[in-house]
């Protein structure tokens, strides 16, 4: 039985995006099928896309990492899953055997299998994963709400407070705000009771985050940030700095932390090699930490914040599977406040 998917059948720009039909994946003994309502786009469908380098994989292959949907097939003796059930995913798959994943870390796996990167991913009707990525999807959330999280949710999750370790009581500096990982940040650093100031090199989207809660905007393009973040903070910093921007912030990050300050960064848009400012490290005793994705606990951790808060992901636009190219696009534009979302209708399921 075929299935609709967008699928990779080479690198390059949208021409090598197709949307067409592929096999239902099959569904090993302690899997899950689950048929997918909705997925977003990430910065790495657009790497997968352009080029894939350094992430091994085999086209054609299937695109995306997060989605929810319905279970439609489960094992009988599965206890916390059944058929129907509306479930939320987990992109990373581990190995089960190395010595990370053997003491509960499964996120820094030395074999991990991503979904969209390294096998077929949620840009079709079906995905099969294993039962342990399957968790039960939040209520009050739309699919393509809950479908946000697995990536940019759990990505801010873990990097707020697991590795930054952040308090209720302290302050947080956000660039990029807009972007689907800053926004996240900006939402659940709010919840936790933290003052959170934010960066964008747009006011449309700065004045958008101050009607969301951001205590202070910071445009980037005018405005010296490090030196706006001292006024902001009466000449102290901040106590962290979440960025996935790179070496084109990277100064004003450092220069906007107090002393012993935490930056927490999981990405690196615009160039991954930024002067050190080994001085400042030292003499200030300030911790630069790394972060991508997040553990299985870190996850259900968050499914219930979500639950408890009524927090929900900003969504930016929604398209049909059929019009993938107008979503990455989108991405790609940069013009985003919050997710660019794919809806996935399995009316047209062939035979």
């Amino acid at each position: 039985m075929d299935m609709k998917a967008a699928f990779l059948h080479g690198h390059g720009g949208n021409e090598v995006v197709a949307v067409g039909t592929r096999p239902v994946p099959g569904r090993p003994p302690g899997h899950v099928l689950v048929r997918v309502r909705a997925a977003t786009v990430n910065r790495v469908d657009l790497y997968m896309r352009d080029s894939g380098a350094g992430i091994t994989h085999q086209l054609p292959q299937i695109m995306g990492l997060d989605g929810a949907g319905t279970v439609e097939a489960v094992d009988a003796d599965e206890s916390l899953l059944r058929p129907g059930q509306p479930v939320v995913l987990h992109p990373g798959i581990g190995c089960g055997r190395c010595e990370f994943c053997q003491r509960g870390e499964g996120v820094l796996c030395v074999r991990m299998s991503l979904l969209g990167e390294h096998r077929d991913g949620t840009f079709a009707e079906y995905v099969s994963v294993p039962a342990g990525n399957v968790f039960p999807m939040p209520s009050g959330l739309s699919f393509t709400e809950a479908a946000a999280l697995g990536v940019n949710h759990l990505t801010a999750w873990r990097m707020l407070f697991a590795q930054a370790r952040l308090k209720p009581w302290e302050s947080v500096l956000v660039f990029g705000i807009g972007g689907g990982v800053s926004l996240a940040a900006l939402q659940l650093a709010k919840l936790a009771g933290a003052r959170v100031i934010v960066t964008s090199r747009d006011d449309t989207k700065l004045e958008r985050s101050l009607s969301m809660g951001a205590d202070h905007a910071i445009n980037g393009a005018t405005t010296d940030v490090a030196k706006a973040v001292m006024a902001a903070t009466g000449g102290r910093g901040v106590d962290v700095v979440f960025e996935n921007v790179g070496a084109a912030v990277w100064s004003s990050a450092m220069k906007s932390l107090v002393r012993g300050g935490r930056l927490v960064t999981c990405g690196a848009t615009s160039g991954d090699q930024p002067p050190a400012d080994l001085r400042r490290i030292f003499i200030r005793q300030l911790q630069i930490l790394g972060s991508t994705l997040g553990d299985f606990h870190e996850f259900r951790d968050l499914l219930g914040f979500v639950e408890r808060t009524g927090l929900k992901p900003v969504i930016d636009s929604t398209y049909p599977l059929e019009q993938v190219h107008a979503a990455l696009d989108r991405l790609e534009s940069g013009a985003q406040f919050g997710k660019v979302a794919l809806s996935i209708d399995s009316a047209a399921l062939a035979p």
